[in-house]
C-alpha cells in the first residue's frame, strides 16, 4: 500500500516517466551583423525546479543540441545550462529546454578538454576543437632549480598546432611516452611553438623599468569544467614579486568549442601599488609583423613557423588599456609585444592563434579581421531571453 501511495504521488508531481514534465522557450538573438556561434547560458535558478531523475535536453525544432551542466562553485548543485547557437547576421532563434528521463547521446570526440599530465612531469593541457595549450608546473620547475635533466621554468603559454577537430591531448603524450615525439607532425599537428623565458601566447607580468618582472611556474590546479562544451580550470603561483611588491596571482581559464582563442580572468592580489598588469604575445626571432588596434582592443603577430605560418593574438576590453609597446632586443626570448592593462585585481581577456595548415585562417588579415570579429562578439553578446 505505502509503495502504491508513493507511486501515486510520483505520478501526480511530475507525470509518467516517459513523458516530459515541463517545457520553457528560449530566444537568442544575434545583434550583429555577422554570422556566429556562441555558447548561451541559462542561469537554473531562472527556470523550474529540475525533478529528480531527470535532465534538461535543448532542442531547435526538432533536433537535440548538445548540452553541458556547470557547477561553479564545487557545491555538488549546478548553477548553469549552456548550449551552442549557430546565428546568422542579425538572427533570432528559438530554442526549447525540456525536462526528460532519456540522456542524450554525446560526441565525445568533439570536445573540449583539459587535465594535468604527470607522465611529462607536470605540464597542464588544455584543448578545443581548434587548438591547443599547456604550460608547465612545480615539478618541471624543481627539475632546473636543481640543476637535473628534462625540467622547463616559464609560466609562458605554450601552442600546440592541431590540424583535426578532435581531441589530441592524450594521444600526442602517449606518444611521448612511448618513444615517440609531438614535435613531428604525423597529419594530426605538432608542438613547434618555443616558449623559454617569453610569455608565449598570452602569459602576464609586471612591466616596470623597462624589465617585466613574471612569476615562475604553477604550483597548484584546480578543475572546475569538465567540457564538452566549455572547460574551465584554475592555476595558482607561488607569491612573486615585481620590484619588490609581493603578488600572489590566480588564473582561471576557460576555453569554449569552436574558438581560435581561450579567456583568462587573472586575479592578482599585491602587498603594494603596481603600475600594471602586462600580458606578452612573443615575437620570437623578430621575422614576423606584429600589430596593434588600441581602439578596438586586438593585437597580433604573424610569423612563419617551419614551411607554414602562424598567427598569435590577444584580445582585451579597451577600457582596460594602459597602453602596448612592441620591444624588441637581441636577449633571447625576451623580443615581445606588450599589451599593458590597468592594474586592476582582474584583468580579462582572450589570447590564442590561427595555424595556416590548420585551413580556416590562411592570411594575417584573415586572422586579424577574426580577432576583430571576435571583440565585436565580446562587447555584443547574444540576447537571451526565457519565455
Amino acid at each position: 500500500m505505502r509503495l502504491l501511495l508513493c507511486l501515486l504521488v510520483s505520478i501526480f508531481l511530475f507525470g509518467s516517466c516517459t513523458k516530459s514534465s515541463f517545457k520553457k522557450e528560449i530566444a537568442v538573438k544575434n545583434t550583429l551583423g555577422i554570422a556566429r556561434t556562441e555558447v548561451v547560458s541559462v542561469l537554473l535558478n531562472k527556470l523550474d525546479t529540475l525533478p529528480h531523475g531527470f535532465t534538461w535536453v535543448v532542442k531547435s525544432g526538432d533536433e537535440n543540441q548538445l548540452v553541458q551542466m556547470v557547477d561553479h562553485d564545487g557545491d555538488s548543485i549546478y548553477d548553469e545550462l549552456i548550449f551552442l547557437a549557430a546565428l546568422k547576421a542579425n538572427e533570432e532563434k528559438v530554442f526549447t529546454i525540456e525536462s526528460s528521463d532519456k540522456k542524450t547521446e554525446v560526441n565525445t570526440d568533439v570536445k573540449t578538454f583539459s587535465r594535468l599530465v604527470p607522465e611529462r612531469i607536470d605540464d597542464y593541457a588544455w584543448e578545443n576543437d581548434l587548438v591547443a595549450f599547456r604550460t608547465y608546473g612545480p615539478e618541471a620547475q624543481r627539475l632546473v632549480d636543481e640543476g637535473e635533466k628534462g625540467g622547463t621554468l616559464s609560466s609562458g603559454m605554450d601552442c600546440w598546432l592541431k590540424r583535426v577537430n578532435y581531441s589530441v591531448i592524450d594521444k600526442w603524450y602517449k606518444k611521448y611516452t612511448e618513444g615517440g615525439t609531438y614535435h613531428k607532425d604525423d597529419g594530426e599537428g605538432y608542438d613547434p611553438y618555443h616558449v623559454g623565458n617569453s610569455r608565449g601566447c598570452g602569459g602576464v607580468g609586471v612591466w616596470k623599468n623597462d624589465s617585466l618582472y613574471i612569476s615562475k611556474n604553477f604550483i597548484s590546479y584546480k578543475e572546475i569544467a569538465s567540457g564538452p562544451i566549455r572547460n574551465i580550470f584554475e592555476l595558482t603561483y607561488a607569491p612573486w614579486q615585481a620590484d619588490g611588491v609581493t603578488i600572489n596571482e590566480t588564473k582561471r581559464i576557460t576555453i569554449d568549442l569552436g574558438n581560435q582563442v581561450y579567456k583568462v580572468e587573472d586575479i592578482v592580489n599585491a602587498a603594494g601599488a603596481l603600475p600594471n598588469i602586462t600580458i606578452g604575445i612573443t615575437l620570437h626571432a623578430g621575422k614576423g609583423k606584429a600589430f596593434a588596434d588600441s581602439v578596438k582592443g586586438t593585437f597580433s603577430y604573424w610569423e612563419p613557423i617551419d614551411d607554414s605560418e602562424i598567427g598569435t593574438g590577444v584580445v582585451i576590453d579597451p577600457s582596460a588599456l594602459l597602453g602596448y609597446k612592441e620591444y624588441r632586443t637581441t636577449k633571447k626570448d625576451l623580443s615581445q609585444l606588450y599589451i599593458i592593462a590597468k592594474p586592476v585585481n582582474k584583468i580579462t581577456y582572450h589570447a590564442g592563434f590561427a595555424w595556416k595548415k590548420a585551413g580556416a585562417i590562411q592570411t594575417e588579415d584573415e586572422w586579424n579581421k577574426y580577432l576583430d570579429q571576435f571583440s565585436q562578439r565580446l562587447r555584443s553578446p547574444v540576447e537571451v531571453i526565457i519565455r
